[in-house]
C-alpha cells in the first residue's frame, strides 16, 4: 500500500510540474541565462550553456530521463538524482539541497544555481557527456546568431546580430 501511495504522489507531482513546464526558444533562453550571470561563468559562454541545454533536454524544463543505474535526470540541464537533487526514490548526495521535481517547472533559478554547482566542481562542464560530445571544442557562436545580445568570448564582449540559424 505504501508503494502505491508513493507512486501516486510522484505521478501527481509530475503532472503539476508538467502544467508549469516550458520549452524555451533558443534566444529567449539565452537572455534568461545571460541575465542570471552565466555569460562567462567559470569560463563558459552562453553558447556552451545553450548547446548543453539543447542536447540534454531540447530546452524542455519538464524533461526527465531514467538511467540504467536507477537514478534519473531532471529539467533543462538534466541534473542527476544520485548527485544533485533528491527524487525520494534513489539514494542521493543531494549536493544542491533540493527536490528533483523542483527542476521541472519554467522557473529556472533553481536549475541555474544547481548547474553552477556542477560547473564549479572539478569536472566543470565535462560532467555532462553531451557537452563533451557536442559542444566542447566546437564553434558555439551559432547558438547566439539572431539573438541580438552581447556575449563574452575570451573576456571580451562582442555583439552578435546575424540571422537565425536552423538549429
Amino acid at each position: 500500500m505504501k508503494v502505491w501511495g508513493a507512486v501516486v504522489a510522484i505521478l501527481a507531482t509530475l503532472m503539476v510540474a508538467t502544467l508549469d513546464s516550458k520549452i524555451y526558444r533558443r534566444c529567449e533562453l539565452a537572455r534568461k541565462l545571460d541575465k542570471a550571470g552565466l555569460n562567462g561563468y567559470k569560463g563558459y559562454t552562453i553558447g556552451d550553456w545553450l548547446c548543453l541545454a539543447h542536447y540534454e533536454s531540447g530546452f524542455d524544463t519538464s524533461f526527465v530521463d531514467h538511467n540504467p543505474d536507477g537514478s534519473s535526470e531532471y529539467g533543462i540541464f538534466q541534473l542527476n538524482s544520485a548527485w544533485w537533487c533528491n527524487n525520494a526514490v534513489t539514494p542521493t548526495w543531494n549536493l544542491c539541497h533540493m527536490d528533483c521535481h523542483d527542476l521541472l517547472n519554467r522557473h529556472l533559478l533553481d536549475d541555474i544555481l544547481c548547474a553552477k554547482k556542477v560547473v564549479s566542481s572539478k569536472r566543470g562542464m565535462t560532467s555532462w557527456d553531451s557537452w563533451t560530445e557536442h559542444c566542447d571544442g566546437h564553434d558555439l557562436s551559432q547558438w547566439l546568431k539572431g539573438c541580438k545580445m552581447s556575449v563574452r568570448i575570451d573576456s571580451k564582449i562582442r555583439q552578435i546580430h546575424n540571422s537565425e540559424p536552423q538549429i
